[in-house]
C-alpha cells in the first residue's frame, strides 16, 4: 500500500488525538461506559489504522482500546447495537441512517471523524470519457453507497439518475444510460479485486487504500476532497450518547470539523 503523505498524516493524527484525553467500555449495552478502556469496532484499511494511532496515544494517559477489526460494512453496526463494541468508525451518516431504518438499531453519532471520497478507478482506461458501449461498471450493493456511486458516475457525465431518487436508489432508478452500460453490484470490499474484470469501479477509499491505491494518483474520477459531503462518524449506542465520556469527545472535537484524508 502507499505511503500516506504528510499532510495526510497529519489530518489522522489530528482527528485521533482527542482519544488520548479518555476512553470509555462497558460489558452490557444498557449499562454507561467505562472511562479507562474502550471497544471499537473498524473495517481494514485506513480506519484500522487511525484506530491504531489513537491506541499508541491512549496509552500515555494509561487508557485502553481495544480494536476489532471488520472485512464488511454491516457487522460493525450489529455488534455494536448487541452491545459487542463499544462504539465504531467507519461509516458515512447516511449508511447510518439506512441501517437504523431497516434494522431498527438504536445508534446515535457522537461525532464526525475524517472524509474519505469515492473514487472511479480503472486498469485500462485513463479518463470515463474513454467508457465505450456496453463496457462493464461496477458499484457497491448496499444500499447509500450504491447510490453514492451511481451519483459519482452521474456527475461524471456517464449516467443520469431519475429526479427525486433516494440514497437507496439501485441501478434500477437510472433514466438515462447513453452508453448501454452493464452495471455490475459487487459487496464493496470485494471490487478492487475485481476490478480487472470490469472497465470501471467506484471504490470507497478505505478499500482502495487497502489495495494500494489512491485519489490523488490512480482514480480517474473521483467526489471533492474538501467539504466531501459524505463525512464518517464515530457512532455509540442511543444509550450511551449522553455519557460523560462521549461529552469530553464532543467538547474536544468539534462536530462540524473534519479532515478529507485521500
Amino acid at each position: 500500500m502507499k505511503k500516506w503523505t504528510k499532510r495526510s498524516l497529519a489530518g489522522i493524527l489530528t482527528g485521533v488525538a482527542l482519544f488520548s484525553l479518555a476512553a470509555c467500555g462497558g460489558d452490557k449495552k444498557d449499562e454507561a461506559l467505562a472511562t479507562d478502556e474502550i471497544t471499537i469496532g473498524v473495517t481494514g484499511g485506513p480506519h484500522q489504522q487511525i484506530a491504531e494511532e489513537a491506541k499508541k496515544l491512549a496509552k500515555k494517559d494509561n487508557l485502553h482500546i481495544t480494536i476489532k477489526t471488520f472485512d464488511d460494512y454491516n457487522t460493525p453496526n450489529t455488534a455494536l447495537n448487541d452491545g459487542d463494541l463499544d462504539a465504531n468508525n467507519y461509516q458515512t451518516i447516511p449508511f447510518l441512517e439506512t441501517q437504523k431504518k431497516d434494522k431498527g438499531y438504536k445508534l446515535s453519532i457522537a461525532f464526525k471523524t475524517v472524509a474519505f471520497p469515492m473514487g472511479i478507478y480503472s486498469e485500462g482506461l485513463k479518463s470515463v470519457k474513454e467508457l465505450k458501449k456496453g463496457d462493464k461498471i461496477a458499484v457497491p450493493n448496499d444500499p447509500s453507497n450504491e447510490y453514492r456511486a451511481l451519483k459519482l458516475f452521474e456527475d461524471a457525465g456517464v449516467l443520469k439518475l431519475k429526479k427525486g431518487v433516494e440514497e437507496k436508489a439501485t441501478k434500477n432508478d437510472l433514466a438515462g444510460n447513453p452508453l448501454d452500460l452493464e452495471i455490475v453490484e459487487l459487496e464493496a470490499s470485494q471490487i478492487p479485486a475485481q476490478l480487472k474484470e470490469v472497465k470501471a469501479a467506484a471504490i470507497n477509499t478505505n478499500f482502495a487504500m487497502g489495495a494500494g491505491l489512491t485519489i490523488n494518483d490512480d482514480s480517474i474520477y473521483h467526489e471533492p476532497t474538501k467539504n466531501n459531503p459524505y463525512p464518517n462518524v464515530f457512532v455509540v449506542r442511543t444509550s450511551n450518547k449522553e455519557d460523560e465520556i462521549v461529552k469530553k469527545l464532543k467538547k474536544n472535537l468539534p462536530i462540524c470539523r473534519y479532515e478529507a484524508i485521500y
